[in-house]
């Protein structure tokens, strides 16, 4: 028979002890109870406990000097701050100090269990494992990793930062997996591809008729992420009165449907994620300084695929694998020289625009790609970093729409024009050929394999 956990309270107040205490035994959970942080030292160092639960205010100290007193003696143990009604300074500074969670008096007993539940979940050691993986072996990956292990045990809000094409998402989908919330749901959402008038239907919900066209209830993001995740990528594209209820809702921890008076509580961790540079627009005015400090309480930066150095390799061999696996081939293999070209390149468009070059040169080569089959020109010494030779500012020659280039502009467009000029010259080909792939190959000029994967690129049946 396993042990009950155990958990210490700390508090100065006898009432709110009791009511923790009851909690807590009424969960089948031991309650160790103190009023000050001498006594919980003590005990700490004397036995483990599987939960900490401290007040902010204490008769020798307070709850943060109670958690870098922890952190600084190696103590895994998840501490959860009571703090104050409305005092989110504080809150932020215990979350930053690596406090798990934090609670506001008068405590709601409800809430506190969730809290407790979440908490005892935790990863007991720093994990590395999980469904989604960080591929590489730099150092910059290789502190990221570890930083996501340590943030993945808190239920702070996490700011992701980092060029376009780095990989945010998956890094995300990490912390979500290694953390207390992986058996509930991860749900990703593009803040910038949502029109500005459905955004609060879509994050709180709506009720039937509150609005035309509202004809039945709907279930917003932020209930569909109960009790797990809520990943808000491009939050720097969020209007302004939108910040505002986001704020609201990651405060309080409650919303209110669009056409609903009452409000609802919401337990979901908010991980938020961009590309642009959100001081400076709190700076201009575009971006609200107080959703800035809440949701940015950790921050972790993803480094471009230029500072991961021969981690170019290892994702090409991944990539290339995956490629291949998809048409049942083998990898095709490749040259020293395709090696050194991509070694040499920028990557502007990082670990995406990687996929897009790989993907290129499998439908070009056959079972070894070479130099020529790597559709990329390196930009000569002095050049602007990742700019192709002759390359115009503010234009794209890899395949890659610039930053900040509209949705709709002319790199993807032209993209969709050539991907049906490239489909109607083969569909004709293989109409001429009684759809014969090895004679209508040998007419285009491409290996059978090759005719293949384009096929099922352009979804050619």
């Amino acid at each position: 028979m396993m042990a009950r956990p155990v958990a210490l309270v700390v508090d100065d107040e006898p009432d709110i002890r009791e009511l923790l205490a009851l909690t807590l035994e009424r969960m089948d959970i031991e309650a160790s109870t103190c009023a000050d942080v001498a006594t919980a030292r003590d005990r700490l160092a004397r036995r483990e406990f599987q939960l900490c639960l401290t007040d902010m205010r204490l008769p020798d100290g307070d709850g943060i000097e109670l958690i870098e007193w922890m952190q600084g003696r190696g103590l895994k143990t998840p501490v959860a701050v009571i703090t104050a009604h409305g005092n989110v300074e504080t809150a932020v500074r215990a979350l930053k100090a690596g406090a798990f969670d934090f609670i506001s008096k008068p405590l709601d007993v409800k809430v506190l269990r969730k809290l407790v539940g979440s908490a005892l979940r935790v990863p007991r050691t720093d994990v590395t494992g999980g469904r989604a993986q960080l591929l590489g072996e730099s150092a910059p990956i290789e502190r990221l990793r570890q930083t996501i292990g340590k943030v993945a045990r808190s239920q702070a809000p996490v700011h992701i930062t980092g060029e376009s094409g780095t990989g945010k998402e998956l890094v995300a989908r990490m912390i979500h997996e290694q953390g207390s919330r992986a058996d509930a749901p991860f749900v990703p959402v593009n803040c910038g591809a949502i029109p500005s008038e459905l955004m609060e239907s879509e994050f709180f919900g709506h009720r039937k008729g509150s609005f035309t066209g509202a004809v039945s209830d709907k279930t917003g993001l932020f209930q569909s992420a109960e009790g797990g995740t809520l990943f808000m990528d491009e939050i720097a594209d969020l209007p302004l009165p939108m910040q505002v209820k986001l704020l609201r809702v990651i405060q309080e921890k409650t919303l209110r449907p669009v056409g609903q008076a009452a409000e609802v509580p919401v337990d979901v961790r908010v991980l938020s994620a961009t590309h642009k540079d959100l001081r400076a627009l709190v700076a201009g005015g575009q971006f609200r300084e107080d959703l800035y400090y809440r949701i940015n309480v950790i921050e972790l930066r993803v480094p471009p695929l230029r500072e991961r150095g021969n981690d170019i390799l290892l994702l090409t061999e991944h990539i290339l694998k995956r490629l291949a696996s998809t048409l049942g081939n083998p990898p095709p293999d490749l040259t020293p020289e395709a090696r050194t070209k991509l070694l040499a390149y920028r990557f502007p468009g990082n670990v995406r625009e990687l996929e897009n070059v790989l993907e290129r040169a499998v439908a070009l080569s056959g079972e070894v790609i070479t130099a020529d089959d790597i559709q990329i020109h390196v930009a000569p010494a002095g050049a602007p970093a990742g700019a192709p030779s002759g390359a115009t500012p503010g234009r794209s020659t890899t395949g890659v729409a610039p930053e900040g280039a509209p949705a709709g502009s002319a790199a993807p467009l032209l993209g969709d024009r050539l991907d049906s000029v490239e489909r109607e010259t083969i569909l004709a080909a293989l109409r001429d050929h009684r759809y014969n792939k090895t004679a209508t190959a040998r007419t285009l000029g491409l290996t059978l394999r090759a005719l293949r994967y384009r096929m099922q690129k352009l979804g050619i049946d």
